[in-house]
């Protein structure tokens, strides 16, 4: 079966909307009635028309109505391509001619639709109509007009009534822009939604097979891999993949590493681009910001403290991931310097009185509300240790793969001068992790797994690396039913359901299975990628962090979101082709 097939209806419209590679058009189902959010968001407008999570729908209320003027409900057939309503008055179907456009097929027959639109002002014409507002909406139609009418509801929104008497194949387009012309030319319904197909099934036949075991849960995955690109506009320069469509409209630095890394395993070009995004906005300093969107970015950040913000250094690591599979050479030679700014950035502005690498930001870290900020910043971390570590190892490496020599022995020591440092000043024997240490150098006492993550690194003592594993494997601490908790299950600052406090998160998964493996950890690492696989296999969507103790969705997690679609590729491949050396 066709992947295109195989996710009938996992799309639910009241969850999961309808949307496409590159649109930024969110269609949802409320009842009767179709809405269509729009995923930007509006820094200039926000005082005006609400923060983008609230505010009104672009195009709202759209419902049918039968030759008598009687309202039509209906059932909803969805496939990524195409979404089926099927009315007593006929079916009405609807697909994406491009990132801008909704194309509606519709039945034969005589039937009203109405809407509203959140627009400022509008008029109508031969063929439909067009709205001016902050987004420009035009509708038009080949079908035969009846009557058509908008009406003002409020300052920002009016309300469309169009009553069509239609042939079988007629059209309608829902055009919602921000630029200065529309898209008004009405193609074949049928040749639109047959495109639409064909272009979603070039996209899942690029994806490598995977056991069948994992076949629904991959797809639905690949899906908002595709669904959840956003096309260039104005700071977003490259077509580029937003954390959750629904909750995180931009791009955020480290997502972008884990989004690279499924990416490669389709097209090698848009897996660099999730890198290059972020190389395109670095900044004269070197620091690479923490989040772009349309309207700009986030390089600094007043609140919970006055300080650069950015995200952990892994973007070198990245990048050798994507050189595994394409082995671009060139690639390498594009980003090496653009990367060794990156990290003297972190060199130069981001070290204690020890050497040693502190985050000034807590968002720095991407743990933002994790408990080792609650005392304050800056922190010497052991996670920020770690990551700059793997980067100089990743440097070296390049600068190896490029023929610099001497730049990949300079990297090589700092690696190891760093491990060294780490081992001095923040190793706790009692506990057997590496601390966290305050402005004042105290150990921050909280148990996170981040003091776990140096098994990542070479250069440290069997023993260490002993006492470390078995505090990741022990059920009291971080290996729980749905592994890993971000915060000690037994300590006072576990909360199972608040984001950094204690919920799992799958990409830290990831890098706990690669730190395992390095260490020869196999069968820990193996039944770790097996744990991370089952807790996403276990819902019909694919959440940001899930509840450790339960497996279950917290509140606030975010839907349809995109490393944890990106592990669990990366995942089930790999687990595919352990299977399938098992058996040889």
């Amino acid at each position: 079966m066709y992947a295109v097939e195989n996710l009938h209806n996992h799309i639910d419209l009241e969850h999961i909307p309808f949307t496409d590679r590159g649109s930024r058009l969110l269609v949802f189902r409320r009842g009767a009635a179709l809405y269509v959010r729009i995923a930007e968001r509006w820094a200039h407008q926000q005082g005006e028309y609400g923060h983008y999570r609230q505010r009104a729908p672009m195009l709202d209320d759209l419902r049918f109505a039968d030759a008598d003027g009687q309202p039509l409900d209906f059932t909803a057939d969805t496939y990524p391509h195409v979404i089926t309503l099927n009315t007593t008055t006929g079916d009405f179907d609807v697909a994406f001619l491009d990132a801008e456009t909704l194309v509606m097929r519709l039945p034969s027959g005589t039937f009203t639709l109405t809407f509203n639109a959140l627009c400022d002002r509008g008029a109508t014409d031969r063929r439909g109509g067009v709205l001016f507002g902050v987004r420009k909406l035009a509708y038009t139609t080949d079908a035969q007009i009846i009557s058509n009418t908008i009406t003002p509801i409020s300052e920002h929104q009016q309300r469309i009534t169009l009553t069509l008497n239609a042939d079988a194949g007629c059209a309608l387009l829902f055009n919602i822009t921000p630029r200065l012309g529309f898209n008004r030319s009405v193609p074949s319904a049928d040749a639109a939604i047959d495109t639409a197909k064909l272009r979603w099934r070039a996209w899942f036949n690029g994806a490598p097979p995977v056991h069948d075991d994992f076949r629904d849960q991959y797809d639905y995955a690949w899906w908002i891999m595709g669904a959840g690109l956003l096309s260039p506009r104005y700071f977003f320069t490259r077509e580029a993949m937003t954390p959750s469509k629904i909750h995180y409209v931009g791009v955020w630095h480290w997502d972008q590493f884990f989004h690279a890394i499924a990416y490669r395993h389709l097209d090698t070009t848009l897996a660099e681009d999730q890198l290059r995004i972020l190389l395109d906005h670095q900044q004269p300093n070197g620091l690479i910001p923490d989040a772009i969107f349309d309207e700009g970015l986030v390089a600094h950040l007043e609140m919970p403290v006055d300080a650069d913000v950015t995200k952990p250094p892994l973007i070198a690591w990245a990048a050798l991931k994507l050189f595994e599979i394409s082995q671009r050479r060139e690639f390498l030679e594009e980003v090496y310097e653009p990367l060794t700014r990156w990290h003297q950035w972190w060199v130069d502005a981001n070290r204690d009185e020890r050497g040693l690498f502190v985050y000034r930001h807590p968002f720095s870290s991407g743990l933002d509300d994790s408990p080792m900020w609650d005392d304050g910043l800056p922190v010497t971390a052991p996670d920020l240790n770690t990551y700059l570590v793997i980067q100089a190892e990743s440097l070296a490496r390049i600068a190896e793969l490029i023929d610099l020599p001497f730049e990949a022995a300079r990297y090589q020591a700092e690696a190891a001068r760093t491990t060294q440092l780490m081992l001095e000043h923040m190793w706790d024997d009692e506990h057997g992790w590496f601390h966290p240490l305050a402005a004042d150098g105290a150990p921050i006492t909280v148990a996170t797994p981040f003091n776990l993550l140096p098994l990542w690194i070479d250069g440290l003592p069997d023993e260490v690396y002993a006492r470390m594993i078995d505090n990741v494997r022990d059920p009291e601490l971080f290996w729980t039913a749905y592994p890993l908790a971000t915060v000690g299950v037994h300590d006072p600052k576990f909360d199972a359901e608040q984001m950094w406090r204690g919920p799992a998160w799958m990409n830290i998964n990831y890098l706990f299975i690669e730190a395992l493996t390095r260490r020869g950890a196999f069968e820990l690492a193996v039944k770790l990628r097996r744990d991370t696989l089952r807790v996403i296999m276990q819902h019909s969507d694919i959440y940001e962090y899930y509840n450790p103790i339960t497996g279950e969705r917290p509140p606030k997690s975010a839907p349809i979101f995109g490393w944890t679609s990106a592990v669990f590729i990366d995942l089930a491949l790999a687990e595919t082709a352990y299977r399938f050396r098992q058996r040889r």
